[in-house]
């Protein structure tokens, strides 16, 4: 086991590694910056059209609620593979149609990034080795977790808070599968490492925001507004989600990559943030000094371009959208409400904003605070409760449950079990 949760660690890396170096050509390619308003929403036209075609050719691809599911339920299936007659071993195959379709979602300008599908594809390629090492059950979800965290670190720079942040994903009310935290956290490091010598993050912050390192008593206070305005923008994204796919339902399966690449170019020409998951953009917008009203116009867009983007087929994943709405709203609030230590509040929103959706407190403080200093843990931690206390009633990532002690639970214990 320690020999193979090492090498989920460097193979999770090198896989992560490869997958961002093929993801900047592609985008050095096909991407934002280049195209003229119109010549923009043909390229994302053009990118639904060819979505399309490889998901007809290859397949739906594999995504991060079946692995979710995976790990909770070995060979759990879902609508298309119980159509199929497969069982959820079938996911490994369906990287073939991910790789492909999230490279030319995300390279294309795409509002969703890469984490959902890196972290699915090291997640699933660490579960096929452990099937091939033929591990016990119990094993093979960790070996799994092992995965999803060297990939969060390729990703994210944030080796701690990636292997936090993959125990928590399978839950709703914090981290459960405590046995994995370890290999996890061995894993990332490793997967962290790896990339770091093959020109990854380096040891630096990513997002250097000023005056991060002050914090005052008041700013605990704050930091509990900032995780009531999180909820909010969590429980909007939830909701909007939601009122899209009956829209979408009506829409042709094969035609929703080209309608939502059409949405969203148009969307572009109401605000530039429209497109790219926003982590470049956030540190464009902490050196340009943006009107309040400019941080309101891009956060909203943003959060509405990666709910259609999510809706249409559009691969990717939404934590660093959800990063940059909670930047751009708390920014706006902040100066607003003329608080003294801006990003205090900035950096708590962040996290709140995203654990009002994907459920980690603990992973996505650790995440922030890693990618940005350690001194924001205080207020990002309590930013962090208070908006997953408010939103406990509602989820997105409907293969969240609480933990499976008996492994091979047949699939007529999961309605009962998945509360």
């Amino acid at each position: 086991m320690v020999a193979l949760i090492v090498a989920m660690g460097f193979g999770g890396g090198a896989a992560g590694a490869v997958y961002l170096w093929v993801l900047h050509v592609v985008s050095e390619r096909i991407g934002t910056g280049r195209w003229t308003s119109v010549g923009q929403i043909a390229v994302l036209a053009v990118t639904g059209v060819a979505v399309s075609v490889l998901i007809k050719l290859l397949g739906r691809p594999a995504d991060v609620d079946l692995l979710v599911g995976n790990i909770h339920v070995s060979g759990m299936t879902d609508g298309d593979i119980e159509e199929s007659g497969a069982d959820g071993r079938d996911t490994d195959g369906r990287l073939r149609s991910l790789i492909p379709v999230s490279l030319l979602c995300i390279g294309a300008g795409g509002t969703l990034g890469p984490e959902a599908p890196l972290v699915t594809m090291t997640g699933t390629l660490a579960t096929r080795v452990a099937r091939r090492s033929k591990v016990d059950a119990a094993d093979l979800r960790v070996l799994a977790i092992t995965g999803m965290a060297a990939g969060f670190a390729v990703l994210f720079g944030a080796p701690l808070g990636a292997a936090v942040f993959a125990l928590e994903i399978p839950h709703r009310r914090g981290l459960e599968y405590y046995e994995a935290l370890v290999p996890a956290a061995i894993g990332s490091v490793c997967g962290f490492a790896l990339s770091t010598v093959l020109g990854g993050h380096g040891l630096e912050p990513i997002w250097n925001l000023p005056g991060s390192d002050l914090v005052a008593g008041v700013d605990l206070l704050w930091a509990v507004l900032a995780g009531v305005l999180g909820a909010a923008i969590g429980v909007v994204f939830t909701v909007l989600v939601d009122l899209l796919h009956r829209v979408v339902s009506l829409i042709p399966v094969s035609a929703r990559p080209v309608v939502g690449g059409v949405v969203l170019g148009a969307l572009a020409l109401v605000s530039p943030y429209a497109l790219t998951n926003g982590e470049v953009q956030i540190l464009e917008l902490v050196s340009s000094a943006p009107l309040t009203t400019t941080l309101l116009l891009a956060g909203i867009v943003k959060l509405a371009a990666a709910a259609v983007a999510l809706v249409t087929g559009w691969r990717g994943g939404f934590i660093i959208p959800l990063f940059f709405t909670g930047y751009t709203l708390g920014w706006a609030a902040a100066d607003w409400l003329a608080i003294d230590h801006t990003w205090m509040f900035v950096a708590a929103t962040m996290v709140a904003a995203n654990v009002a959706v994907t459920k980690t407190p603990i992973g996505s403080t650790l995440v922030v605070t890693e990618m940005s200093g350690l001194a924001l843990g205080p207020v990002t931690i309590i930013g962090a409760l208070t908006s997953l206390v408010l939103t406990s009633p509602i989820a997105l990532i409907e293969n969240q449950r609480r933990r499976f002690d008996a492994y091979e639970t047949t699939d007529s214990d999961l309605g009962a079990n998945s509360t």
